[in-house]
């Protein structure tokens, strides 16, 4: 989550060492979170519609922006968000998006959206990420639908149009998914942000496309736990991702986009064109929001349904 070299530099200038625990999935964190009452841990780095659940179930406490003389650094774009409109309690820790990426030499069409990824030219070629929020929503935009619809009917045809693309599935798998790819495993791809960054660096001529039906756009953020045991430390820290310099080394060492405006200058010429978003971008970006508990389920049924007919 965080370079040692950042970590070793903070422990140096305060006194203070940063242990920090990793968890497969967010929601084991707020599981965890939520057994400890909002105690234990001092500062917490989620996705947005974890730290949506979090506000609300009252685990994390105000910032006291006093304390952050950095927090002008903060790019606008990522801030007043649905997870946290007020901007009351988190500071952002990088962005993400699912985009297409593609070997030009060795697909026999162009790639401009979701809505090519059908076409049989990919057929056994396709690799797509293993969430299902991610890839039922690609079927939904190609319908001309929100990720966030809670129509069971909306879902239901997304799952349809999903069957009809397994033909074309490859793999489905969250981890190193930019290697099958490098290495020619696959030809084409639905990935996450910090696996692209991994992708391009490997092999810079792959082709990176925002699909033309819009972008799934998702931010990670950090909070304060309410019942934190040293929250003054936590801003201390937070204080500190938010150096214009120390930010850059993180953005560079995550693969995530920049959400510090002020380090923009600071990151490397090589990671700079694809660590900071195309102008533009916040008009066609839509993000996955948390939904009910009817459309979640039919969600996972249709997921699964689809990793069936892939033979995953």
């Amino acid at each position: 989550m965080f370079p040692s070299e950042v970590l070793a530099e903070f422990e140096q200038r305060t006194g203070i060492a940063v242990n920090y625990a990793n968890f497969d999935y967010g929601e084991n964190m707020l599981t965890k979170l939520q057994a400890v009452n909002g105690g234990e841990y001092d500062l917490v780095i989620a996705d947005d519609y974890i730290i949506e659940m979090a506000i609300a179930q009252g685990l994390a406490q105000p910032l006291d922006k006093a304390q952050l003389s950095n927090y002008g650094n903060i790019n606008p774009l990522y801030q007043g968000q649905f997870y946290d409109p007020g901007d009351l309690y988190t500071v952002p820790y990088g962005a993400g998006v699912q985009t297409i990426v593609y070997n030009p030499a060795a697909v026999t069409k162009p790639i401009a959206g979701y809505a090519d990824l059908w076409d049989a030219s990919l057929k056994g070629m396709l690799g797509v990420v293993g969430n299902f929020r991610v890839i039922n929503g690609m079927a939904l935009k190609v319908l001309g639908q929100s990720y966030n619809t809670e129509d069971l009917v909306q879902i239901r045809a997304a799952g349809d149009k999903l069957l009809e693309l397994a033909p074309n599935i490859r793999l489905i798998k969250d981890d190193n998914l930019q290697d099958d790819l490098v290495m020619g495993e696959i030809n084409a791809a639905v990935m996450y942000t910090s696996q692209v960054t991994m992708a391009k660096l490997a092999m810079p001529e792959l082709e990176v496309v925002y699909p033309a039906e819009g972008i799934g756009f998702g931010i990670m953020a950090g909070f304060i736990p309410s019942q934190a045991p040293s929250a003054e430390a936590a801003h201390l820290f937070l204080n500190y991702l938010l150096e214009p310099e120390v930010a850059a080394q993180c953005f560079e060492w995550l693969g995530y986009y920049c959400t510090t405006e002020a380090a923009e200058p600071y990151i490397a010429e090589e990671f700079r064109s694809f660590l900071t978003l195309p102008e533009g971008f916040s008009l066609e970006m839509e993000m996955i929001q948390n939904i009910g508990t009817e459309a979640m389920d039919l969600h996972a049924e249709i997921f699964t349904e689809f990793k069936t007919a892939c033979g995953q």
